[in-house]
Order: structure tokens, then sequence, then C-alpha cells
């Protein structure tokens, strides 16, 4: 009786009239219901439109999140989302009714008590936090039936040249992260078994996470904490997600002409008015958020090899300097190399991602020189490896490792430290380099960890990042490429699989310029990001940020080895005394000195010729950059407040989380035991009228509650329907 009971509640629950639902805009209508502790719970909606301006290799970018709420009652929304992993978020405003409110950045615990205030004054609220670069939440404080709020944010970044095309990714979708056990958790406070952290009624949208807070003394646990994990749309039935949460536009003014723009991730329409300048746009008008989008661009005229921006106001002068490596002829390399792929084969990358991982096995095992001796290790809860000893390249023990790497399968947790020690532990064979490179998709939340031990145990190695997937864990797979002094690139498993792997695979070379140093002149430059300039491959780009004190005419020198042979490259710069344009300049220096601190934070290293400094002076100086130029970090949030109170009943209002698509090419393996999987009725987008599928459904329970009324009674049903109604 029980399970019948919780049946016809849902039934109610969803018919017209019922007194459950408020009216919302059309292009936000439509619910979506989780089932939570064997209960409905209808949960908030979202429409999130992106608009994209590129002029040269920087871009700002402005990202607006709409939420409605399809209730007749108040609640509190939650929203995990991405950005860009080396997004510079320097504003943030709400509107809610008649209320334009601009965000102010604040401490994040003093953002957080600013947020709660409104909270339970009944006020209306946003408060965006970062979690990783490229993770955060957007918190909504009172959101009422059939009054929107909308939360719009911006943000800066360069667009970096991959592979001889400049490549724009705006990230859409946040895959589960898989937590180890102890990992994230602050001292005396309980540690869950490994897995992915669900959002639960129990734990919340919080997952139990300790808050941070920028005055205590720095603690691994915060770069490592996590929040809950958001309902995932029901895995096998995409009709049920609003196919139309994302709106998207780029305009790209290049400077000179365009010769070719694509997305391989997404259908395209792109407009160009002029030979420099083009607008892109989905060509099917909106898409789902579960998959990351890309677009690849490339210039018609001659490239140069250094260029600089420069800015100047009263804060003081900022620069950034754009290096590129020369076109020469590839080298043969003909020192011995050691091999060691590195695969992940946890539960995330069962099915296509694993596909994409045994294509790329394939070409680069048969790309393999005589002279090459080579390593496999799987790692999924725990770590094994093909052989026990590096193998030679022969044809027999190429065929044996690709007989091994096609029988593996995607399961269980993502143990990484396991994979990394298992790589780096035996000694190198004599003479020989050892370049490793690692496929996965990121999916896990120890990232500090891992990029501490990859710094203390790679040695002279090089390692090669390969993210596997259509929204893989960027910030973790850039920084990993950052640390073993190799290169990031990314497979996406929906594509040409032997094609894709095979461009990939050829690429596993040895970088063309290397140990490269500037000679900044009279410009006075400071505060310099990177610190260390990495080894640059073919088809890359690099920007040098950093702050000068001399404005005028001035020369520079980069020198460096191009395999092997020194090289000059002498450059004339012009510093202003001060600018009406290139405002992001100071903000992409600043955020890209946030970057180079967080990374001596989660790894240990420590800028050149400097003594180690303190983890908590680290944490200060991020904390303060982040008030003095505001920027989103760890330990500053972005807070709006309305003036007006929308909410009578603040206490009573529950929080619920904004839903999260499937990403595209997992299966359920991704995301262990989903603690809140959505209830199976469909979701009606644009208008109010039910699709024909739809009202089949309602027919149907109207036919199934007929039954229950003549079988169970007039006065159980009449019961029922009043404690329904409460």
């Amino acid at each position: 009786m029980k399970n019948r009971s919780l049946i016809l509640f849902a039934i109610l629950f969803w018919l017209p009239g019922s007194g459950a639902l408020a009216a919302v805009p059309d292009d936000l209508g439509g619910r979506i219901e989780a089932r939570v502790d064997g209960k409905p719970v209808t949960l908030p909606l979202l429409k999130t439109d992106i608009a994209a301006d590129v002029r040269g290799d920087v871009a700002s970018v402005t990202v607006t999140q709409t939420f409605a709420n399809p209730l007749d009652r108040a609640v509190h929304a939650t929203y995990l989302f991405p950005l860009n992993e080396n997004a510079a978020v320097n504003a943030m405003t709400m509107e809610v009714g008649d209320e334009r409110v601009q965000a102010k950045i604040q401490r994040v615990e003093e953002a957080r008590a600013t947020f709660e205030k409104a909270q339970s004054e009944g006020r209306s609220a946003a408060l965006l936090s970062q979690h990783r670069p490229n993770m955060f939440t957007q918190d909504i404080a009172n959101l009422m039936p059939g009054l929107p709020i909308k939360v719009t944010l911006t943000y800066a970044q360069t667009v970096p040249r991959v592979d001889g095309a400049y490549e724009l990714v705006i990230p859409l979708v946040v895959g589960p992260r898989y937590q180890p056990q102890g990992a994230g958790v602050a001292p005396d406070q309980p540690a869950p078994k490994g897995g992915v952290q669900h959002w639960s009624a129990g734990t919340g949208t919080a997952g139990g996470a300790t808050a941070a807070n920028s005055q205590t003394p720095y603690g691994q646990w915060e770069v490592e904490q996590l929040p809950a994990y958001p309902p995932v749309f029901e895995l096998h039935v995409p009709e049920q997600i609003d196919p139309e949460r994302v709106g998207l536009v780029v305009r790209l003014n290049a400077g000179m002409a365009i010769a070719n723009i694509e997305s391989r991730t997404h259908p395209i329409v792109a407009e160009t008015p002029e030979q420099d300048r083009a607008e892109v746009r989905l060509a099917n008008g909106r898409t789902l958020d579960n998959r990351d989008f890309v677009l690849r661009y490339t210039l018609a005229g001659t490239r140069t090899q250094a260029g600089l921006l420069a800015y100047r106001d009263s804060r003081g002068g900022f620069f950034s300097l754009l290096l590129e490596p020369p076109q020469v002829p590839a080298e043969a390399d003909i020192i011995p190399r050691e091999m060691v792929f590195v695969l992940d084969c946890s539960g995330s990358m069962h099915g296509l991602p694993m596909d994409a991982s045994k294509a790329f096995m394939r070409a680069a095992l048969r790309r393999l020189r005589p002279t090459d001796s080579f390593r496999i290790i799987r790692f999924s809860d725990a770590a094994t490896e093909f052989s026990a000893q590096p193998l030679p390249a022969t044809p027999q023990n190429i065929q044996a490792g690709l007989r091994y790497t096609d029988a593996l399968d995607g399961e269980g947790g993502t143990e990484m430290s396991a994979g990394i020690r298992q790589a780096l532990a035996p000694p190198v064979p004599t003479g020989a380099l050892r370049l490793v490179t690692f496929l996965t998709d990121g999916y896990i939340g120890n990232e500090a960890e891992i990029l501490k031990l990859l710094q203390t145990h790679l040695g002279d190695a090089r390692l090669y990042a390969f993210g596997v997937g259509t929204g893989v864990n960027r910030y973790l797979m850039s920084e990993m490429g950052r640390v073993g002094r190799g290169f990031t690139r990314y497979m996406d498993p929906t594509e040409d699989l032997e094609k894709v792997a095979g461009e990939l695979a050829d690429r596993l070379q040895s970088p063309v310029l290397t140990d490269i140093e500037i000679d900044w002149g009279g410009m006075e430059a400071s505060a310099r990001s990177p610190d260390r300039i990495p080894d640059l491959f073919a088809g890359q780009s690099l920007r040098v940020q950093g702050r000068y004190g001399n404005p005028g005419r001035h020369e520079i020198t980069v020198r460096g080895l191009v395999h092997g042979r020194p090289a000059t490259l002498p450059l004339q710069v012009d510093l202003p005394e001060a600018s009406t344009e290139g405002e992001a300049v100071p903000i992409i220096w600043a955020r890209s000195l946030i970057g180079d601190l967080h990374y001596q934070l989660t790894t240990g290293a420590q800028r050149r010729g400097a003594e180690a400094v303190d983890a908590d002076v680290l944490k200060q100086r991020i904390t303060e950059l982040g008030l003095q130029f505001a920027l989103t970090t760890p330990w500053t949030a972005f807070v709006a407040v309305s003036e007006k109170i929308y909410n009578p009943h603040p206490a009573t209002t529950p929080t619920l989380p904004v839903p999260a698509a499937q990403v595209q090419g997992t299966t359920e393996r991704a995301y262990g035991i989903p603690a809140a999987p959505l209830a199976s009725a469909a979701v009606f987008t644009g208008g109010g009228t039910p699709e024909p599928a739809a009202l089949f459904g309602l027919s149907l329970m109207g036919v199934l509650l007929g039954r229950f009324l003549i079988r169970d009674g007039a006065r159980r049903v009449t019961g029922l329907g009043e404690k329904c109604a409460r």
C-alpha cells in the first residue's frame, strides 16, 4: 500500500491544476522531477546564453544564466557549472523583477555570510564560488514562482594556438568527480569512502564539504574539497532533457584574413561580413550542455613569432608578450626512448572513451621506433602493468601489447596516484629518454595530490597528457602537461577515432624551442608569469604576462635553442604612457599570476631564484590579487543582493540543485550510484502545451487513477489527496 500511495502522489503531483506548478516564461517552460528518498522533487530550471567577442587572440566572454522556479512556492537553487580553466572572471550582475544589482567581490567567508543573511531575510541573492579554476557554483537565494533571476558573468581569456590553429574552448558540462577516501576532507572531519559524492536530501548541495575561509591556515583539503554532484538526467532517455539549455554566439575580429573556421564538436553557421571578421552561431540555434564547445580557426596572413599587447592606467603598466616557435623541419630523434603508456581504465572511461584510448594505443604502438622500448600500465582501483620490465619494440612485442590493450575495459574507481607511482618508480633504462603518455578524462577531485606526485617523481622524463572525452577535466590535464614539461591534447571519442588517434600519435615528438630566456631591456619588467617559460612544441603559442615600469620604445631579445642550436629574436616594443583600449591585459595578467601562485601551492614548486614560500603566504597573495582585481579565486567570491524582500517565509524554503546532463559518450559507470535518479516523467519544453506523447501519458495516468479509485475506495483517495495538497 505504501508503494501505491507514492505512485498516486507522483500522479497527482503532475496533473494540471494540482496547485504544484507556477507559470514560467515560455522559453523556460517545462519541469524536471527527481525522486529523492522515495519522494518526487521538482528541480529548478535553467537557460544559459554565451557570447564571446574575440579580438586577435584575446576573448571577452559573457555568460548569462536565467533561473526559473516552476513550483508554487519559493526555493533556493544551486548550479554546478564549468568555465574555461584560464578564465579571469571579473564581473557579475543579478537581475530580478525591476532590480539590476552589480555584484561585489569579497573574501569568500564574507561573501557567504552576506548571501546567507540575504537568504534569511527573504531577499533574492546570487553567490558565485570557485572550486577549481574550471569549476564553479552559482547559488541563488529565494527564487520565486514566476519570477526568474538572471545572472550575468563576464570573463577574459587568451585564445591559444594549438597545432597551427587558434582554439577557443567554451566548456559546457562538469563531469562526475571521483574523490579518493580522505581527499578534500578537513582535519577532524569524517572521511566518506571513495567515490562520486552525489547530492541527496541528507548531504545537501555542499556534499558535507567544509566551507572555505581566506583567513585560516592553508590546508591541501581546501583545494581538493568538492561540492555534491547534482542529479543527472535519466541516462538512457534523452527525450526527457531540455535540448535547448544553451545558446552561443562567437564574434571574431581576427585582425587579418580568416582562412578557415570549424567546430568538430557542434554544427555551426559562420557569416563573414569582412575577410577578417566572422560571426559564428550554432546551426540548430541552441544545444544541450552535455559536451564542451570547441571552435578552431586559421588565419591567411603571415604569422609572426612574437607580438606584444600593453596597457597602462593609474595602477601602472601591464604587458602580454606572444611567443611562437619558428617553423623549421622536424628533426629525427636518435636518442632511444622508453615509451610509457598509462591508461585510465576506471568506470568513467567505459564505452566510447575506452574505445578512443584503444585507438590511440593502436596508432602509437605501430609508430614505435626499433630503438624504443615500451611499457603499458592500466589503473582503476589499483594499477597493473602489461610486462614486468620495458619491452623492446619488436613486431612480436608490439602485437602482444595490442592484444593487451584491446582487452581492457572501464570499471571501478579512479585511483590515479597508483598509476603515476607505477609509471615513474622504476629506474629509466640506461641511455634512454622516458616519455610518459597519460590517457584519462581527469574525473578526479584530488588534483593537488596528483600534481605534487608528478612534480616529486618525474625526474628528467617528459609527460604528455591526453584528455579523452567530450567534457574532460581540462584544468587537471593542462597542469599535468605543465608539470610534465610536455603538452596537453584532447581526443573526442565521437570523432573518427583512427584518424584522430593517428594525428595525435604523430605529435609525440621533442619540442622545437627550448631553454627560452628573455632580455627585457630597459622596460623594467616585473611580476612576470609564467616564471619558468616552458618549452614550445610545433604549432603552439604562449603568452608571457608581466608589468612594466618604463613607458616608451624598447628592444627586447628572446633567446633559446631551436633543435639544440642557439637562436635569437630581437623585438621592438612601444609601451604607452596611458591607454584607451586593452582593458583585458591587466585582468589576464592578474589571472595568470594567480595561476602561477596556485601552481606553486598545489605542486610545491617555487619561483626560480627565490626561497621556498610558505603556503599561507601564497594563499594570502592569491586572495589579495582576487580582491584587488575583482577576480574569483578559491578564497574570493562575487555576491549580489536585492533591495526588495521577495520571500515572506525564507526559513522553510528548501535548497535544490539544477540537474546536470550526462556527458556525451559516457555510460552509467561514470556516475557510480546516483543518490537522486530522475523520475521517468516527460519534460515539456518551449510552450505550455504537452507533446502528444505526454498527452497520452496523462490519459494513461487518468485510467490508472480511475482503477485505483475503484479498488481502494473514495475515502482513502480523498485522504491521500488532502495530504498531497498540504
